[in-house]
Formats: structure tokens, sequence, C-alpha cells
């Protein structure tokens, strides 16, 4: 009875204990549903945003080579050759004592009002820290300490080797940093976490200081002052963003020539020739190949050390894919994709253990590949949006076990939720894809009626999806996407005509007469702006109306198109706002910015509509 008893009352606790367990069992695989389904969205999110980037830097190199091959192949005296002919001047053709004469700096003076940092030289470790700190209270140094840092960095980089050899011992560690692009937060972070390099710490930055973020400059002095105090403790590896060609498209020579009007000519030129001095490679203790880009199938470390480091494509470039073999990357336009064969016998014929590159940014940071011999750091958090990633650096002993730090120098950053996180950057990948959208929108329309042969004006959405990749060949997984991008369907089918007006703009105040150049001038914004500041040889950002014809004369012949003198005089005329015979580069790139209608009415309180794009004409200073 007393036992029938106990049993009989301790069921009830039973049936509640399994409820209990019934409701968490349901509530983490809710959880883990919800942070698949983030995952997913977070993923897909970074295809855009990788796909878009490495578009734009296929284009670039297109645009490079297209020059190249004006150089090569028409006459000396050819209009064309001459207009870009400046930009292919080897450095070498200067003797030394010439280039002295560039870096010189005595002849300019420092103001006694100037409150920014004052540095003597030779360099020592208070001057660079004091260079930190006032870099981190955003005061600029005078053009004077620029230019004498400068020329005292060139003269060391010309006695440096290609490839720099570096060891470990038992009471140090050595750190290796990624990309930085700019972001002077995250160097500040790392420096913070990590400490300042001296002798007792010393580092590898792996490329790609520049181009992207506002603080390229600041990077590349606080890296110079630090290398010359410290020039066996701090080693600069090129990535390839060390190009002046390059950093007309993404920004570094926009920022320079804003911070210093006065000398910023002079600074960029002296640049570009310490940029073809930077080393390529670094081997530590004999095992660790550090290199910005990669290696191909042909890559001979005795070669890179006595190659001319000015002309270095492969190394730059090449990015590693999970297949055996070696092939052209064609994503990105220049060097190679290598495989694990390709990183064995690499790594196996120079006695190596493990290489170490950088170029592409990871969302954690850092990613082994190939069997973990391939480990690639990013140093630039928040690369593509607040949230979209984390930056990392590496420490390695003399066990040489790469140790991971990550982080995220965004403080907004981190008190954003996980979904908050991944939403914010999904609104902002989704509208740079539009944009993408909006400039092929008459693409779009011929792909879309090659599906549609009976002119019905609706497609599949499995057409939309392939009609899509066939155009934007971004590699995107359409269908995942056709929610965010679609806004209706009747039947599994979609108006395309109606989907294209969605895209359609507000005409901007400038009257153009020809919209097919207005559609060109969208789809090619960056190379336009690249051809534009090559012209601007004097760097004053303006250019002449018969400039201005020259841009779009070899804007056409690059992508093959005819477009009339009269054409291109009647967009020239609708763009001179003030009528002075003269086109203002950076105002006339910003009028024809591509503004997201719906991103602003939902910003305003207002309802969305869809991915509506305005073309709008904004006032404002030139920088």
């Amino acid at each position: 009875m007393v036992m029938g008893c106990g049993m009989a009352k301790s069921a009830p606790r039973v049936n509640k204990f399994e409820r209990a367990m019934r409701a968490a069992l349901l509530i983490q695989r809710w959880y883990r549903q919800y942070v698949a389904r983030l995952e997913m969205r977070r993923r897909c999110t970074w295809n855009i945003f990788q796909s878009i980037e490495y578009a734009g830097e296929q284009d670039q190199i297109q645009l490079y080579n297209f020059f190249g091959y004006l150089m090569e192949h028409f006459t000396p005296a050819s209009s064309e050759r001459n207009l870009i002919s400046h930009i292919f001047r080897e450095n070498g053709i200067c003797r030394d004592i010439e280039w002295e004469r560039y870096f010189c700096y005595k002849s300019v003076d420092v103001p006694d009002v100037y409150p920014g940092p004052h540095l003597n030289f030779p360099m020592t470790f208070c001057e660079a820290s004091k260079l930190v700190e006032a870099f981190k209270h955003q005061q600029q140094l005078h053009s004077r300490y620029v230019l004498q840092l400068l020329g005292e960095t060139w003269r060391l980089l010309k006695i440096l080797p290609n490839v720099n050899h570096v060891s470990t011992c038992h009471t140090k560690e050595i750190t290796i940093c990624g990309d930085l692009h700019g972001q002077l937060e995250d160097l500040l972070l790392i420096f913070y976490k990590n400490g300042l390099p001296s002798s007792e710490k010393p580092y590898v930055f792996n490329g790609d200081f520049v181009d992207r973020g506002k603080n390229s400059l600041e990077i590349l002095l606080i890296l110079f002052a630090f290398l010359l105090v410290y020039p066996n403790g701090v080693h600069l590896n090129r990535g390839n963003h060390e190009d002046h060609i390059v950093n007309l498209r993404y920004g570094f020579t926009k920022e320079v020539l804003g911070k210093y009007r006065a000398h910023g000519k002079r600074i960029l030129k002296l640049l570009q020739k310490i940029f073809s001095w930077l080393p390529l490679a670094a081997v530590i203790d004999h095992k660790v190949l550090v290199v910005h880009g990669g290696i191909s199938d042909t890559t001979d470390l005795n070669i890179i050390a006595g190659v001319d480091r000015h002309k270095i494509v492969d190394i730059l470039w090449s990015d590693p894919m999970a297949q055996d073999g070696c092939m052209p990357n064609e994503v990105r336009g220049g060097g190679c994709y290598w495989g694990p064969d390709v990183t064995q016998d690499v790594l196996a014929r120079h006695n190596l253990e493990l290489l170490i590159r950088s170029h592409e940014c990871k969302q954690d940071g850092y990613e082994f590949c190939h069997n973990r011999k391939v480990l690639t750091i990013f140093s630039a958090s928040n690369y593509y949006e607040v949230g979209s990633n984390r930056g990392a650096y590496i420490r390695m002993g003399p066990d040489l076990v790469p140790h991971f730090i990550q982080y995220q120098s965004s403080r907004t950053c981190r008190e954003l939720t996980l979904r908050q996180s991944v939403g914010r950057t999904e609104r902002s990948a989704l509208c740079a894809l539009r944009e993408q959208l909006f400039v092929h929108k008459s693409d779009l329309i011929c792909a879309f009626q090659q599906y549609d042969p009976k002119n019905t004006g609706v497609i599949s959405l499995k057409h939309w999806a392939s009609a899509m990749e066939e155009v934007l060949k971004l590699g995107l997984p359409w269908r995942v996407l056709r929610s965010q991008l679609v806004s209706s369907t009747k039947h599994g089918l979609m108006d395309y005509q109606d989907w294209i007006r969605e895209l359609s703009i507000n005409e901007p105040k400038a009257e153009l007469s020809n919209a097919s150049i207005l559609e060109t001038m969208y789809k090619n914004h960056s190379n336009l702006e690249t051809i534009f500041r090559i012209i601007d040889t004097d760097h004053s950002g303006l250019i002449s109306f018969e400039e201005f014809r020259q841009t779009w004369k070899l804007l056409s012949s690059h992508l093959q198109t005819e477009i009339s003198d009269e054409a291109i005089a009647d967009l020239a005329l609708s763009m001179d706002f003030n009528k002075d015979g003269s086109i203002d580069i950076n105002e006339f790139m910003e009028a024809f910015r591509l503004v997201d209608l719906s991103a602003h009415a939902q910003e305003g309180g207002g309802g969305g509509g869809g991915p509506r794009l305005a073309c709008c004409v904004e006032g404002g200073t030139s920088t």
C-alpha cells in the first residue's frame, strides 16, 4: 500500500519533468533553426559583397591591360597613347640623384601655429609612438615631415631584398597582420591588444595597407616610421593595392589630394616610387612563407628573390581553390587560382611547412585551406559593412604554430544582436546588388526577352534566375535571393516588364539627350573616374571639355563602342553647371550617384515600394 501510494504520487512529477524536457528540446530545435537561417542569410550576403568586389577588380585589370595594349600597339604620336603615357613611365628612368630632389623637404616650412606632431630624424621609438598618438587624436602630420619620412623610407627600401628572412627565438613571437585597407582603427586596436612594434615584438604586415578606408596615408606613415626604427623587426610586403593605377580607382589618390592640397601631387609621386620598392615576401625560420596573394605552379623563391619587383602580378593577385591544378583567375582578372597539389609541390620544393597569405576578406578574420597548409589572414574588420566580418592577426613562436586573435573595432557592432548585425549587412548588400541590376537594365531586358519568344511580358522564376546570372555573372544563388528582389509573382511567373520599371530612375537635372551614354556612364562609373584621374595629370580636379572628350574616346575604345563627338559635346555642356568651360571630376561623379529610394523612404518613415534607384544631382564641395 505504501509503495503503491508513493508511485502514484510521483507520476505527476514525472509527467511535468517530461513536458519540461520536451519544451526545452523544442526551444533548442527552434533556436538551431533560427541560427541556421541567420547563417544562411549571412553567407548569401557575403557572396553578394564578394562577387561585386571581385567584378570591380576584374574591370580594373581589364582597363589596366587596355592601357598597356595602347602603349604597346599605338604609335608614339597617337593621341590615345599620349594621354596615358605618363602612367607607364618607368620609375627607374630617373637617376637616384633626381629622385633625391623629388624627396627634398627643406624648402617646405612648418608654421609656428602648426598644431600637429613635430618629428625629429633619425626616427626613434619615441618619435614613432608620438605619431601613433597624434593620428589617434585625428591630428595631421605636416607635409614637410611627410616628405622627410617618405624620403628616409625610400632610401631604406632600396637596399632591402625582394624576400626578407625573419627569425623567431625562444623569447619572442612574431605578429603577422593581413589587409588593413585604410582602417586606422583596426591598426590601433592591434597595437593596443598586442603592443607596438619593437625589437622584442617583430611584425610582418602583409600588404594592402591602402584604399577603401579613409586613413590609408596615416597607416603608411606609422608603418614606415616603425620600419625606420626597427628595420630588422618590421617587415612590409607589397599588396595588389600598393599600385598607383589601382589607387586611382579605390580612393587612395583622392584621399592624399584631399589631405595635402599643396603637396599632394608630390606625395603621390613619391609613394608611387616607394610602392615599387616594397619587398614581395617574407620567410619565417626558413619554414613559413608569407606573401600577399599566393603562388602558382611556376613559383620559385629563388626567381622571386632576383626578379624586378616593379613588375609582379601572380603573387599579389592569386587565390587558392579547392581542386587541383592552376588556372587563370578570371574572377579577379589577374593572377591565378592554384590548388592543393600546387601548394604541396611549392612547399616541398622549398622545404616549407606553411603558406600565409591575405588578399581575401574572411568572416572570422582567418581561414585554413589545402589541408591546413595555406592560411589566409585578414585584419580589416567590418570590411563590407559594420558587422560583416571580424579582423584577426597571428602570433607565432618558434614552434611555428599560429595563434589567432580576433576583434571588431566598431563599438556599434559590439552593441548589435546577431539578428541586427545580419539584417544591417544584408540591407547594405542588397542595396549594392540593386545598383548592379540598374546599370545592367538594358542587358537584362534582352536576356528576359530570350526566354519570352511570344512577348508575353512574363517569364518563369527559373528563367529569371538564369537570365540574372547570364548578364551579371556574379555566381549568386538567385533563387534564394528571389524573395528579396522580386516583390510579386503569380503561379510561379513574374512580370519582368513591371520588375524592370521598378528599376527606372528619375531624370537628373542635367538634360541628357542620349540615354545610351547615360547608361554607359552608370555601368562604367569606376572606369570613368579612373580615366578622368589619369587624364587630370596635374591633379587639379578639373578637366576641360577637350579632356572630357578624350576621356570618352578612351572609354569607347576600351568598350569597343561608338560614341559620337556630338553626343559627348552635348553631355559635357549638360555637366558644366557653372558654365566655366571645365568639369569638376568629383562633383560630376557625385552628381550621378545611384540612390536607393526605398531605403530613403524607410528612413523617413515612408513605405517601401521595391528597389527603385534614383539618379540625383547634389551640390557639395570637392575633396
